[in-house]
């Protein structure tokens, strides 16, 4: 469980949403463009969300019984507001499985020219890329000359940049060891080295295009109208051939503690987050992206942006390989974690502690005010952080907005 108290205490509230663009012009760009039932959801979640059309609850203090109405959150994947509890919830499950060791982060990219071909076909191109690239680091990881042994992969789909463009990669963090085939020994990476990232480039380059190869032998892909000639399709991938396919190895993690601050910051993250909205105007949008910088964008093309990083619906982008594979929880896995403990000589604890993780505080989760059912704002009658959510009874009206209350 994640320890008690490592909440992060809630932030200042935005000063601007998504909700409020897509309230303002949604309406509008719904009518002019043509949109999928996918993207119509996420919209009309967006433009709900917190507010009487999804009815309300009752926040109640455990320790002192002080109750607060407030309104329900959409749930919605896409929503800047709504990933707080879900990600602890992932989190909560998910370091029940890391192992005291180091760990890698490697990113992998593909070259813009096949991003057209990944808009028009996203479910099928972005399994393409959790393959490639998982394939690639567990080709190499099973090589008895780079390691010999089984990795443990989580693999982390984002679609976009700072500045909302389109940019499919996939986040990869990958244990600095693997398990014997045997499972009777743990073979440890080099402390600062996985694998070269030439090597895993070339890999996962042969990877994607070849993939892209059997589709001319009669998978169907709806591409652009310049790939529909003869042979435009390997032409493309002749020219891909030659390229340099980024794959960026970032220094490694420390151990689990590490892991869990960086899980916290990209997990389930979305595309932008409205403490990032610097600035609505009738005309044009403001965020920031990196550092100083900034992008201004007209509504439309805001929206058209924002909308680009719906996924497909049921699509996962969180997945497990290797060790961490499902159907290796109960069997590899713990017998690599047995190796561990006893090469160590006792135990470790592999769920870091409130302090060992830092509280979230500086992950980015939940950058906006937390979804009903963790809140984590402190009670104003006892400044305890001991709060649970109940539904709102029926025979009562929708609630009304802390804010107005006070006033």
């Amino acid at each position: 469980m994640i320890p008690a108290g490592c909440a992060r205490p809630s932030t200042d509230r935005p000063r601007f949403e998504v909700a409020e663009i897509f309230r303002a012009h949604g309406a509008a760009y719904r009518a002019r463009y043509p949109l999928t039932c996918e993207q119509l959801k996420v919209m009309r979640a967006i433009e709900n969300c917190r507010t009487a059309v999804l009815g309300g609850h009752v926040d109640v203090c455990l320790d002192c019984g002080h109750q607060k109405p407030a309104y329900n959150s959409c749930r919605n994947r896409h929503c800047p507001k709504c990933q707080g509890l879900d990600q602890r919830r992932w989190l909560d499950a998910r370091m029940q499985t890391i192992l005291p060791v180091p760990y890698f982060h490697i990113v992998f990219t593909v070259p813009s020219e096949l991003h057209t071909i990944a808009i028009r076909n996203r479910a099928w191109f972005f399994n393409l890329l959790f393959q490639a690239a998982t394939q690639s680091l567990l080709t190499l990881g099973n090589d008895p000359k780079r390691l010999g042994g089984q990795l443990g992969i989580t693999a982390v789909l984002h679609t976009w940049t700072r500045d909302l463009r389109f940019h499919p990669h996939i986040h990869c963090i990958v244990t600095g060891g693997g398990l014997s085939p045997d499972g009777k020994a743990w073979l440890d990476a080099r402390q600062n080295y996985l694998f070269p990232v030439l090597v895993l480039g070339s890999l996962f380059r042969g990877k994607m295009l070849d993939a892209l190869k059997r589709t001319e032998a009669g998978e169907e892909l709806d591409l652009p109208e310049d790939l529909q000639a003869q042979g435009a399709l390997a032409q493309l991938r002749s020219r891909l051939y030659k390229k340099n396919w980024n794959v960026y190895a970032k220094p490694p993690f420390g151990g689990p503690q590490e892991v869990y601050r960086y899980l916290g910051r990209y997990t389930h993250r979305v595309g932008l987050s409205n403490h990032r909205i610097l600035d609505i105007k009738p005309d044009a949008i403001t965020i920031s992206t990196r550092g100083e910088k900034t992008a201004t964008l007209e509504p439309e093309e805001f929206i058209r942006r924002y909308l680009l990083h719906v996924l497909p619906r049921a699509f996962v982008k969180i997945r497990h390989y290797g060790l961490f594979a499902s159907s290796n929880l109960k069997t590899r896995l713990e017998v690599a974690r047995e190796l561990l403990d006893s090469r160590s000589g006792n135990a470790q604890e592999s769920t870091p502690d409130c302090d060992q993780a830092a509280t979230l505080k500086n992950t980015g989760a939940n950058e906006d005010s937390p979804p009903p059912g963790q809140i984590l704002t402190a009670c104003p009658a006892c400044g305890s952080q001991n709060w649970v959510a109940l539904p709102e009874p029926k025979n009562r009206p929708p609630p009304t907005p802390a804010h107005s209350a006070s006033q």
